[in-house]
């Protein structure tokens, strides 16, 4: 992986596909910040900010903007003593976060449970499920923009459904959360109510929810009573476990995956939104 402070990293193209759950994309200049000093050098040209590669599908053809990618320095994964004001590193791993946190007995992100982002792309799309997203619990965030460091209190940030105004060259750096001392057990009874209704949730490799939700219904739902699971074009594949997911069954192409998004929204008796964020598309 090349880093900002390497000569390699310019011009070094990389596969994207290497860095979305999804495993498709085409190539691009990719570039892993250690510091936010680092930053300032990455962002000369134009740019997109990767987290952990979720809910994101990318052109076959690649992008022709830098990719940047925080590194190691940005988690700030620990193990947590109770305090329930925490800042926290943008590329801090969601599920670990979710995970210590319960075992401090510190509640308000058992909602997000299972889901495989970094907090800062989780806080980005306001990430979430029934259960809660990420604007139950966040206060602020720091961002790199126009070179330099700003904090935005969450007020200012525009969530609502899988939605942020976050300015789209505004790269989340920290965030600070708001959590509830309660008691290990406390919170583990409620991550197993969450781990119950997602045990249907395909476990190969997929970018989430491809489709928000309708109000009032369930893109699962309306896709399960349209009898596509199992709907395929290539490699990419309607999952048999729940309708709102498409699966990559090893060999998937871009391409592949957005004509089976177009097939989907043609047989389904309902407007369909994509949840993903598409990169390369005309």
């Amino acid at each position: 992986m090349p880093t900002a402070n390497l000569s390699t990293a310019h011009g070094q193209r990389l596969e994207l596909k290497r860095f979305t759950t999804l495993k498709v994309g085409g190539p691009a200049e990719v570039w892993q910040i250690e510091t936010t000093d680092d930053l300032l050098e990455a962002t000369q040209e134009p740019y997109r900010a990767i987290g952990a590669g979720s809910n994101l599908l990318i052109s076959d053809e690649g992008i022709s903007e830098r990719v940047i990618k925080l590194g190691s320095d940005f988690n700030t994964l620990k193990t947590f003593k109770g305090q329930g004001d925490l800042w926290l590193g943008a590329a801090t791993p969601l599920p670990g976060l979710v995970r210590r946190t319960a075992q401090a007995g510190l509640s308000g992100l058992e909602g997000l449970l299972g889901i495989p982002a970094v907090l800062g792309g989780a806080i980005a799309m306001n990430a979430g499920t029934r259960f809660g997203d990420m604007s139950d619990s966040l206060q602020e965030v720091e961002v790199f923009v126009d070179g330099g460091l700003e904090r935005i209190k969450v007020s200012e940030l525009g969530l609502s459904y899988r939605h942020s105004t976050l300015p789209e060259d505004a790269i989340i750096t920290r965030a600070r959360l708001k959590l509830t001392p309660s008691t290990p057990e406390k919170v583990e009874t409620l991550l197993a109510k969450v781990d119950a209704a997602r045990k249907g949730q395909p476990k190969v490799k997929s970018a989430g929810c491809a489709f928000k939700n309708p109000a009032g219904n369930s893109a699962g739902h309306l896709i399960d009573v349209a009898g596509l699971k199992g709907l395929r074009v290539g490699d990419a594949m309607v999952s048999h476990e729940h309708g709102n997911f498409i699966v990559n069954l090893g060999n998937a192409t871009a391409n592949d995956v957005l004509k089976l998004t177009d097939l989907i929204r043609s047989k389904v008796d309902a407007p369909l939104e994509l949840e993903w964020q598409l990169w390369g598309f005309q």
